[in-house]
């Protein structure tokens, strides 16, 4: 029987970018999709503590697969699919395609698309999070209309789509080793980030998360109020090929992350 992934996202279950990886993941594995009811970006990994979260099948999604629309954040999704929803463990979780490109350590530690990743990792799974570059101009157009692409820009995503189904299956076949410093169960989520115009043919790299000098998010609306609005940041030297050096040339970003390393002495 085919390896079983499980699916989820931060842009919501109607994302056409989800729709795309559940149909590039189907041609190699078993899948399942547990999704937000709404878009859940920027949330972390928030969980619903103090409120009933709503979970109910979703049967009108493009692939035929088993599906739930759940009324929480991505960490909600993957906590209760893996807890409650599913008769056995998946052999992997995979969270995307997200809208937009998730590099950089802040903007790592404040994706709701990582945080799907990490609740699988946490849970001991192989885990991978799949995002995409969306040029400036179009990013507005493609939130609004849930991941719907204008002209050729369909034809990438769904290149690119296909392309980390291979990859993940690679890695989950055994292909790709941790380095040295890593351990068996650490909680490790593969971050791939997919340039808006990838060279052809594909040249995934491994990178570091790109340090970042954080700018204001926020604007002053009126006297009392702010309202988001982002600002890349400025990246700070690097004494590795970084996440956002990648994807500005082109190629594709492998951040492996390993967050059980959070105050280890590596060294040791």
């Amino acid at each position: 029987m085919p390896r079983h992934i499980l699916i989820t996202n931060d842009d919501g279950i109607q994302s056409g970018f989800l729709h795309t990886l559940a149909k590039a993941l189907s041609a190699h594995f078993r899948i399942s999709i547990a999704a937000p009811a709404e878009e859940q970006s920027w949330i972390g990994r928030a969980v619903s503590r103090r409120r009933p979260v709503a979970v109910n099948a979703c049967e009108n999604l493009p692939c035929s697969c088993p599906a739930w629309t759940i009324d929480g954040t991505p960490t909600d999704c993957v906590n209760i699919a893996l807890g409650h929803l599913l008769d056995q463990p998946p052999d992997a979780v995979v969270s995307g395609i997200n809208i937009g490109y998730n590099t950089t350590v802040p903007l790592i530690y404040s994706s709701g698309t990582i945080a799907g990743a990490l609740e699988g990792a946490f849970w001991g799974l192989p885990a991978f999070a799949v995002s995409q570059q969306i040029p400036d101009e179009l990013f507005g157009q493609v939130t609004r209309d849930k991941g719907r692409l204008p002209g050729h820009w369909q034809q990438v995503l769904d290149e690119n789509a296909a392309h980390a189904a291979s990859l993940i299956e690679r890695i989950l076949h055994g292909t790709g080793t941790l380095p040295p410093s890593q351990r068996s169960n650490d909680a490790i989520v593969h971050n791939l980030n997919y340039p808006c115009q990838p060279r052809k043919p594909y040249e995934t790299v491994l990178t570091v998360p790109a340090p970042l000098q954080e700018l204001p998010f926020y604007r002053k609306a009126e006297a009392t109020s702010f309202t988001f609005h982002f600002q890349p940041g400025e990246a700070l030297p690097s004494h590795e090929k970084t996440d956002r050096e990648a994807i500005e040339a082109g190629e594709v970003s492998h951040s492996i992350l390993n967050f059980s390393a959070l105050g280890r002495d590596l060294n040791h």
